[in-house]
């Protein structure tokens, strides 16, 4: 495992960084610890003035930041404004709400001399984060915002290819004020990471990743009876129902497939289309795709960057010809994408049956697999079909139809006329084999604080 900026659109390797050792480990533990003692004594205004300020110093020089993850992993720059500006927006939620979300909250008894009952929420001491590449900034900002601001601290395990995302965010921490060990980066190796969850100072685990990743994490932390919040793959379905406008349809469909080169969890990945619009869809969405301009991400003019790395490329690559030579189809919109660096044509799967092995498999880049289906009922059995359970949406003229057919989705989030999206004020997690718990809005603030009881009877009552 080295971690390494890697640029994808030309493959070349710029710089790489060293894993932290054993010993540096321990001391990073050890200060992480000492400072939460300190720092869950501050109080809710200490802790704002910390995590307002880093939003501030974001939106001060979000060039700064933003250059990195397109560097890094290929994001189109004005993305990678666009995330910085997100990162800024959860920072600044969670320093102006956690107060309110985490007050005590007194328990109303009708039983005679019953005295008081209050729950309040502690911190809990050390939060180790395991974040992927896809979205460098916004990972962090989610799980650093809402632990902070309770109390505990954050210590992070990013990924490999944006070694100096990682570690520009943790500077962004110090320069606004975090004490060391209150934010700490580490390049660790699985063997770190997986000792550093069952060290009696860590008390919870937060991973975004891969099943794999995910069912080892919470392996590891299970044994140690330790909470985890996983937020896994994801293979949303995209819903267009009989009566949806196409023109708008079409333009959130293609944002909901493309954004971010398709390498989202909540990307829009299987595109249903009930038969009455579907060629006229499938038309208008092919055109659409054949427009993408691919190129440097730093141009402005460049609408299809590169995936993150060559290898997200070549499995991409893969997994469409898995899928064709097990019977699907394929069309190529479009002219073909660069040989040179981690490009993938875009394509538009169909056919893909129950039985194809890509089925149930996430495509993590610029594919769509499209369905048809005969009716309503047929398109919510065909979304429903998938051991994935993140995101959703439904297309449809008439919104409070589209609510009955989002309540009948087997998923953890479901939109109604737009693609699955994120916004700090929105409860973000999925069921079946796309994780649990949450992350964002009042919920996020609470799956890693202690709900205490504190219960005061009169003095001199009876037991």
């Amino acid at each position: 495992m080295a971690y390494a900026t890697t640029n994808p659109y030309t493959n070349e390797t710029l710089a790489t960084f060293p894993l932290i050792g054993d010993e540096e480990m321990e001391r990073a533990l050890a200060t992480a610890q000492e400072t939460f003692e300190g720092w869950r004594a501050k109080s809710f205004d200490q802790r704002k003035e910390v995590v307002k300020r880093a939003a501030q110093i974001l939106r001060e020089r979000p060039e700064d930041f933003a250059k990195l993850p397109t560097l890094e992993m290929g994001k189109l720059y004005r993305e990678s404004m666009d995330e910085v500006e997100l990162a800024a927006s959860i920072l600044d939620y969670y320093a102006e709400n956690a107060e309110e979300f985490l007050a005590p909250e007194t328990v109303d008894t009708e039983l005679p001399d019953a005295g008081r009952a209050v729950v309040v929420s502690d911190p809990i001491g050390i939060l180790f984060g395991v974040q992927p590449w896809n979205f460098p900034y916004y990972q962090l900002a989610r799980i650093a915002g809402p632990n902070l601001m309770a109390g505990n601290v954050v210590m992070v395990k990013h990924a490999e290819i944006v070694p100096q995302s990682a570690a520009a965010f943790e500077r962004l921490m110090h320069e606004a004020g975090a004490p060391e060990g209150a934010y700490t980066n580490v390049y660790a190796n699985k063997e770190q990471v997986a000792r550093a969850i069952k060290d009696p100072r860590v008390k919870g685990v937060a991973l975004t990743g891969s099943e794999g990743a995910g069912s080892s994490v919470a392996s590891n932390a299970g044994e140690e009876l330790k909470k985890s919040t996983l937020e896994l793959g994801g293979s949303d379905a995209l819903i267009v129902l009989a009566d949806a406008d196409l023109d708008m349809t079409v333009d959130r469909a293609l944002w909901g497939r493309l954004n971010n080169a398709g390498q989202s969890c909540v990307a829009s990945k299987r595109i249903i289309v009930v038969e009455d619009v579907a060629d006229e869809f499938l038309r208008r969405f092919h055109e659409g795709v054949a427009q993408l301009k691919p190129g440097d991400p730093f141009d402005p003019e460049t609408t299809l960057p590169p995936l993150s790395s060559q290898s997200a490329a070549d499995n991409i690559d893969a997994l469409v010809d898995e899928a064709v030579e097990n019977g699907a189809s394929v069309t190529t919109p479009g002219d073909p994408v660069p040989e040179e660096g981690a490009f993938v044509q875009p394509r538009i799967l169909t056919g893909v049956t129950k039985d194809n092995p890509v089925h149930d498999k996430e495509f993590f880049g610029p594919v769509a697999l499209f369905f048809r289906a005969r009716d309503e009922e047929e398109a919510v059995r065909i979304a429903n079909d998938s051991s994935f359970g993140l995101g959703g949406s439904v297309f449809t003229e008439d919104a409070d139809h589209g609510m009955d057919v989002a309540r009948r989705i087997d998923t953890g989030m479901v939109f109604v006329n737009h693609p699955t999206w994120t916004s700090p004020d929105l409860p973000f997690g999925g069921t079946k084999r796309s994780g649990y718990g949450h992350e964002l809005s009042a919920a996020g603030i609470q799956e890693f604080v202690n709900k205490k009881l504190i219960k005061v009877m009169p003095s001199g009552s009876s037991a």
